[in-house]
């Protein structure tokens, strides 16, 4: 497997001052991102998740079940180094808000139809295979067994699933492929809750091949003629790494090898109810990293919990049960600053 030595150019973190005004070009992504994700950290607006295939101005809200939602003071381009906003608090931000979004790209673009049981339906997707990550928005036909094709070319390792047409509200449906040891595609966890993993047949207890998923009828993830958004990840060397570990509740806590130094860490207790917790190296520059944000609500930037962040992975440095509880498994993404040593030799610098 080939290494990725510059990650910057497929995930970057940027940061800004809100102005208040009615357009914010928000610049030093370092690409046109495919998939945008920002957080007002100063006040407790909304999580707001944009992406290239559903179009600007569309909004979704990982703290949330709504549908998909059209705001013309929201994201309204992406351009060449980032994106533009405009006065919507929670995506450009009033005037000293702290505000901050993640951003992926995917890029080579297309479209299909479905396969597997029933009518197959049209699809249109993004895609880098580079670093393992593809956008695809589908039209759900009610059969259990639909296969969604997601241009990967190799295994995805996470899934990220919303309904964009129920206006009564859908969760976010996660596969994860340590959300079981031994049956991960039987479970499902919910981006907009605490709650624990769930046994729900929702990737139709079918595991993600190379070339499609599987998804069961159950609304979240599959009702007839309603629209639905993916983000599929496959573990990229030097890049990306879906994990587990186990809490000891303590604040000298577990240490997690990614073969990379973690630019972005994302986690959640697996069996129990706590909140998810996002971690950057953007927002927090040095050791110990403490600014978390909580992706399923609203609130604003914490320092009650604590990670430090090294060249080759990140240690939990908190006794706190959303991050350490002892005994508990919990389910972490990362994503890489730098690999430990590029193919130029240039090894990772720690915090």
């Amino acid at each position: 497997m080939a290494q990725i030595d510059k990650p910057n150019l497929h995930f970057n973190t940027v940061t800004w001052t809100g102005t208040g005004d009615a357009t914010t070009t928000v610049s030093g992504v370092g690409f046109q991102p495919d998939w945008t994700w920002i957080k007002n950290r100063s006040v407790g607006d909304d999580h707001a998740l944009f992406d290239s295939v559903r179009g600007v101005e569309k909004v979704l809200f990982s703290n949330a079940t709504n549908a998909e939602s059209t705001n013309t003071e929201s994201l309204t381009a992406f351009n060449a180094d980032g994106f533009v906003t405009g006065n919507h608090r929670g995506t450009g931000g009033d005037a000293g808000n702290g505000m901050v979004s993640w951003n992926w790209k995917a890029g080579t673009t297309g479209s299909g139809t479905t396969t597997g049981s029933g009518t197959g339906k049209a699809y249109s997707y993004s895609v880098n295979t580079t670093a393992g990550f593809s956008v695809i928005k589908y039209t759900g036909n009610g059969s259990a067994g639909q296969q969604i094709p997601h241009h990967l070319g190799t295994i995805p390792h996470t899934i990220i699933v919303k309904n964009l047409s129920d206006s009564g509200g859908q969760s976010w449906n996660v596969y994860h492929h340590r959300l079981d040891i031994s049956s991960p595609q039987n479970f499902t966890i919910f981006l907009n809750a605490q709650s624990a993993r769930s046994d729900e047949q929702v990737w139709n207890d079918y595991s993600p091949t190379s070339t499609v998923f599987q998804i069961g009828s159950a609304r979240k993830t599959n009702y007839n003629d309603d629209n639905y958004i993916a983000y599929c990840f496959a573990e990229k060397k030097g890049y990306s790494k879906f994990g587990t570990y186990t809490g000891t509740g303590n604040a000298d806590g577990p240490f997690m090898y990614c073969g990379f130094k973690p630019a972005l860490i994302l986690g959640k207790v697996r069996s129990d109810s706590n909140d998810w917790w996002i971690f950057d190296n953007t927002r927090s520059e040095f050791n110990v990293t403490n600014q978390g944000l909580f992706p399923n609500n609203s609130n604003t930037e914490s320092t009650n919990h604590a990670i430090d962040i090294y060249s080759n992975g990140f240690k939990i440095k908190d006794n706190d049960g959303t991050v350490n509880p002892s005994g508990q498994t919990l389910v972490y993404w990362a994503w890489a600053e730098n690999p430990i040593v590029g193919s130029n030799n240039i090894p990772a610098v720690a915090r």
